[in-house]
């Protein structure tokens, strides 16, 4: 380069190659996916999405009216809508408990992130789900009626929830779960190590 001559200028990419892939919390109902979503999400500085509550916001209308006026299977479309779009984002993302059981959602959820399942004694999801009204598979029930319906669900979808990366253990508290979490995403590549290890 001659005497007077201005250099190239230089670009240094800080930026990261790609966005980390998003975490899907998944569990039963009262397993703590909304209470450790956005704690987690805060700890890894990330957005939170609860996909029921982005449910609710789309259709203007709460899950148990949506169940009651549509069915459960209006309702599972417009699920996998606020999951796939949700998908989109490096967030973490709580699911509706039987999300993960529906048709080809392991399959989609594991091609486009890292599966976490928090996981608790059937005790523990009834001490926490008060309010039932809110639920709708549970709707109606005594509390005995509510222990064999979590029971039976459980069983039901216990072979999906098989299917995640990894099971935590969230009986504990919420922050504990989150600690819990925090140790398994600390590998390289921000949880790609997590896929490769359980693929």
């Amino acid at each position: 380069m001659e005497r007077g001559e201005l250099a190239p200028p230089v670009f240094l990419y800080t930026a990261r190659v790609s966005n980390p892939k998003p975490i899907f919390l998944v569990g039963m109902m009262g397993a703590g996916k909304s209470t450790v979503g956005p704690r987690l999400a805060s700890r890894l500085g990330r957005a939170f999405v609860d996909t029921d509550h982005e449910i609710e916001r789309r259709a203007g209308r709460a899950i148990a009216e949506i169940f009651a006026h549509d069915g459960e299977l209006h309702f599972r479309g417009l699920e996998c809508e606020a999951i796939e779009a949700a998908a989109e984002e490096s967030a973490v993302v709580a699911l509706g408990g039987g999300a993960i059981a529906q048709p080809g959602a392991v399959d989609r959820l594991r091609a486009w992130g890292i599966i976490i399942h928090l996981d608790a004694s059937i005790a523990c999801l009834l001490e926490r789900i008060a309010d039932t009204a809110s639920r709708p598979l549970l709707a109606g029930l005594d509390p005995a009626g509510r222990a064999a319906k979590l029971e039976a669900l459980l069983e039901s979808r216990r072979p999906y929830y098989a299917a995640a990366h990894y099971r935590v253990d969230a009986s504990g508290s919420p922050d504990a779960a989150v600690e819990r979490i925090v140790a398994l995403m600390s590998g390289p590549d921000d949880g790609a190590a997590v896929i490769r290890a359980r693929s």
